[in-house]
């Protein structure tokens, strides 16, 4: 059985020139889990989506979530009893900055539990979305490991990343 990866992208969906869309696009083992309402997200159903996504999926599946995908993955680990092999959580927003302006139902309070599954966080120095100290925070209570990788923003399409080779290598070593 192979590797096969969810992307979870963030409020509004990841565009054709995020990181999240080209992984898609260049390798059949990467999927999307598409919301009902990316622009007015409610928390339990896009747990639900991912829920139902993991169980097609089997046990052999890594999560790559971005932004507010990292908030689903922490809620929807500490709701499932489905095991996956791990998650890559890119650009966690902080629920208390700016993101608190959107109409996100449910996401916050984020639970405060380790996710159980191997994790890796991974951190801009000037993410708009969330500081580092918020994403050291993070890594800490859901026990991730946490890579910083610059200053790239929020670390999507804006980012100017491309394909995003570091992310595919930080991927990578998660996996090892």
């Amino acid at each position: 059985m192979s590797t096969r990866f969810l992307i979870l992208p963030g409020y509004g969906n990841s565009g054709p020139t995020h990181w999240q869309s080209l992984w898609q696009q260049g390798d059949a083992q990467f999927r999307r889990v598409e919301q009902q309402d990316w622009l007015n997200p409610v928390c339990s159903d896009w747990v639900a989506a991912l829920e139902q996504a993991v169980a097609d999926s089997g046990a052999d599946t890594v999560l790559v979530a971005h932004s507010l995908g990292c908030s689903l993955v922490a809620h929807w680990a500490a709701q499932t009893r489905l095991p996956i092999r791990g998650a890559l959580l890119v650009a966690p927003p902080d629920p208390q900055g700016p993101a608190a302006e959107l109409n996100l139902q449910g996401f916050a309070p984020l639970p405060p539990q380790a996710l159980g599954f191997p994790s890796l966080l991974v951190a801009s120095s000037d993410d708009p979305y969330g500081s580092l100290d918020y994403a050291r925070a993070a890594a800490q209570c859901w026990g991730s490991r946490m890579q910083i990788i610059g200053a790239y923003g929020h670390i999507n399409g804006d980012s100017g990343l491309g394909d995003w080779p570091q992310g595919r290598a930080l991927l990578q070593a998660l996996l090892a």
